[in-house]
């Protein structure tokens, strides 16, 4: 609603809980945007709250590295490959609306889909699908982040994985052991982050052991929302976090 209110060439898009780093963001953002006419949308990545989780700063990091540290354009150039290589289909719609920047000329012929969760995802699908290039702006950065306990890790995932299970086609987690070994994967993982940190002693136990919990309850989420068409209701309303959040707006 606020985007067909608006008048302006370039449509910006930035979450309550995301703060620009730097004066230069939404120019850059903009810029990277119309580097080419051809561009639907860019996105920019986001950087952990400096008072977040240790494992947090490195998961975000590491996961924005992927996408190279010079301003690029991606459109989809191999349509074979895109069709069976899911990894490959994946990086190409990555989009957050956390930090993201449209074309209004495309948005009107796209606008974003009704769904439940990842509209900016499934925009972005739509968007490479349909011949567009899409931008990735490393210089227009957001402080974004979120240490989740261990409940709400479970519900988030059980979430993303429902919506990626339902738009996208993709089983993140299709088998209990496979989940289970992922999980553990996962904190051996953070585990080695948090001994190169510094952490030892009993500070790593502590935090190593509850990043396990966490990883874990990542991928049972994962298992629960690959299989949500096959769970009662009862339980589809208890874990996901998305459902409990529209109902308490609402009350």
């Amino acid at each position: 609603m606020a985007a067909s209110l608006s008048s302006g060439e370039f449509l910006v898009f930035i979450t309550q809980d995301a703060k620009p780093a730097d004066v230069h963001w939404l120019r850059n953002l903009v810029d990277g945007c119309d580097a080419a006419p051809d561009v639907a949308g860019a996105f920019g990545p986001h950087r952990a709250h400096i008072e977040a989780r240790h494992v947090t700063h490195r998961e975000l990091d590491a996961h924005f590295a992927g996408f190279g540290a010079d301003l690029s354009i991606v459109r989809l150039e191999d349509r074979a490959r895109f069709a069976t290589d899911p990894g490959y289909r994946q990086w190409l719609h990555f989009f957050s609306n956390n930090n993201s920047c449209i074309r209004r000329t495309v948005w009107e012929k796209l606008p974003f889909p009704d769904v439940a969760f990842a509209e900016d995802q499934t925009w972005a699908l739509r968007a490479v699908e349909a011949g567009y290039g899409k931008a990735f702006v490393p210089n227009a950065v957001v402080f974004h982040s979120h240490d989740f306990g261990v409940w709400e890790t479970l519900q988030r995932n059980f979430d993303e994985a429902r919506s990626f299970q339902r738009y996208f086609g993709y089983r993140l987690q299709s088998q209990p052991m496979r989940a289970l070994v992922s999980g553990l994967g996962l904190a051996r993982r953070d585990w080695g982050w948090l001994r190169s940190a510094g952490v030892s002693g009993w500070r790593l136990f502590k935090n190593g052991i509850y990043m396990a919990l966490i990883e874990c309850a990542r991928t049972t989420g994962q298992y629960l929302g690959t299989r949500h068409d096959s769970l009662p209701g009862w339980l589809l309303r208890t874990v996901s976090r998305d459902e409990r959040l529209q109902r308490a707006g609402g009350a």
